[in-house]
């Protein structure tokens, strides 16, 4: 029996991703947060949301101990972050500055893992966050990865279908050609080997573009090569599937699908247990607990769920509270875009969100919306707010609230694809795609001569001013 117990709705663009810590969970969005729950009651922690991303967030993955939480984005960066207080401890960037797509940690938080656009794989030393090597692993994107549980072997899976095996060192040790026609798009590795006399082996389950989810027994003889054994092609969903998660103990093997569904197998027989189907749109993210029988999903519908496994899966735990977590509503007057605030509404938004204090420094600076919306480390500080705390809370409000009005309903093509931000100046690039003027431009400076929506070469960098998708924007501001 599994059971829906809580649904968080506090992200304002689709999940990409959920993880789970001995004790919290953490969930992270194209709207460029990372949220943390504290799974004892699934509240949000104080110092959540995580901000500092330029860029959606593709995959976060917690350290062994919990203590630390990573997350890669389109931006090129690893941000380190404390859960507890949401601060950012170190920050990574790939050498070529290229979009990640995946991270993932070592079980023992010795190395972290990342894949990128560019088809390389970067790897970094964890402890004192230093870069070991970067090398390519691939003609097609990195969007998938993760370690054995030895951690000195890992997998990764790319969008032309490939899944291979690799040691630390970054040389091939197996490849599995053409693992998922049209491309793998997650794997995940049980965390406990299974010694078998002089054999070594690991349960992997890993899905993809071909609607397939697979399981696989990867293991080495002493002295010999490396070897994937296919043990179950396992077709219960009716379109891609996005994302797999193995349980702690591999027993258990969870999906979610294009088809907006949830599956739960016994990775053992193969066999469908249950199929979840409370998402209204893709599911894109899926995890289990380590320590007890929850399961999250994620998906486009901006909704992460929350379920527990019943005593009839072998998991016990108390007995969950029936609750649902609703995002902050925005009060009436707040209904209006940001940058049609008053002074007026921006006071009233600063005793709604607790920082009251902070009132007289915005009255006295003639703080309006469109002010609010740019303010930043410099300009706060210049507002005479000497509490480093207190600017950060700023901050991470400001963000939240940004992030929240730019997904207000907005028909999605009049969102940037790049920031996921309601466009201002949309214009035309040789991908045929419509962005921000401002993002576009500051993606190809930043070396990027990509597209940001299909990875190929841009022909050209001459951008078009979009007029009659500008026009469409202004005749819905006009009517919200």
């Amino acid at each position: 029996m599994v059971t829906l117990v809580h649904t968080l709705q506090q992200h304002t663009d689709e999940l990409s991703c959920c993880c789970f810590s001995a004790g919290l969970l953490a969930t992270c969005s194209a709207d460029k947060t990372l949220r943390v729950y504290d799974t004892a009651d699934f509240s949000e922690l104080p110092g959540s949301p995580l901000s500092g991303h330029g860029y959606g967030v593709h995959c976060c993955c917690f350290s062994s101990c919990g203590r630390s939480l990573v997350s890669c984005s389109t931006d090129g960066s690893i941000v380190v972050w404390n859960p507890d207080t949401g601060e950012a401890a170190a920050e990574l960037q790939h050498p070529g500055r290229s979009p990640l797509r995946v991270c993932a940690l070592a079980p023992d938080s010795s190395l972290l893992l990342a894949g990128a656009c560019d088809g390389t794989v970067a790897l970094w030393d964890f402890s004192c966050k230093t870069l070991r090597r970067c090398s390519s692993v691939s003609e097609a994107s990195v969007v998938a990865c993760c370690f054995s549980p030895c951690g000195q072997v890992f997998v990764t899976g790319c969008t032309n279908g490939d899944l291979k095996l690799w040691d630390v060192d970054i040389s091939l040790l197996h490849a599995e050609k053409d693992a998922h026609d049209l491309g793998v798009t997650c794997c995940s590795s049980a965390p406990h080997l299974r010694p078998d006399g002089c054999c070594v082996e690991f349960r992997l389950a890993s899905c993809g573009q071909d609607s397939q989810l697979k399981i696989w027994i990867v293991s080495q003889l002493e002295g010999a090569a490396w070897v994937m054994k296919l043990l179950h092609t396992l077709t219960s969903h009716s379109a891609p599937v996005l994302s797999c998660a193995l349980s702690s103990d591999g027993d258990l093997v969870v999906s979610g699908s294009v088809d907006k569904s949830v599956a739960v197998h016994d990775a053992n027989a193969g066999a469908l247990l249950h199929t979840l189907k409370q998402h209204d749109r893709y599911v894109t993210a899926v995890a289990l607990s380590p320590t007890m029988p929850w399961i999250a999903t994620g998906s486009m519908d901006r909704t992460v769920n929350v379920w527990r496994i019943g005593d009839g899966d072998g998991l016990t735990a108390a007995e969950p509270r029936q609750t649902e977590c609703q995002g902050r509503k925005l009060p009436g007057h707040f209904r209006a875009l940001l940058a049609d605030w008053s002074e007026e509404d921006v006071q009233t938004w600063l005793h709604e969100e607790g920082l009251e204090q902070l009132v007289g420094n915005f009255k006295a600076n003639n703080i309006d919306g469109p002010e609010l919306s740019r303010l930043n480390k410099e300009t706060a500080s210049e507002l005479g707010i000497e509490s480093v705390g207190l600017r950060g809370r700023l901050l991470r409000k400001i963000e939240a609230l940004k992030a929240e009005q730019s997904g207000s309903d907005a028909p999605d093509e009049f969102l940037c694809p790049i920031t996921r931000e309601l466009m201002r100046d949309p214009v035309i690039s040789a991908d045929g795609y419509s962005y921000e003027r401002e993002s576009i431009e500051s993606w190809i400076r930043g070396k990027n001569k990509t597209s940001p929506m299909t990875n190929l070469p841009l022909q050209t960098t001459l951008l078009t001013p979009n007029r009659s998708l500008k026009m469409a924007i202004t005749r819905w501001k006009s009517s919200q």
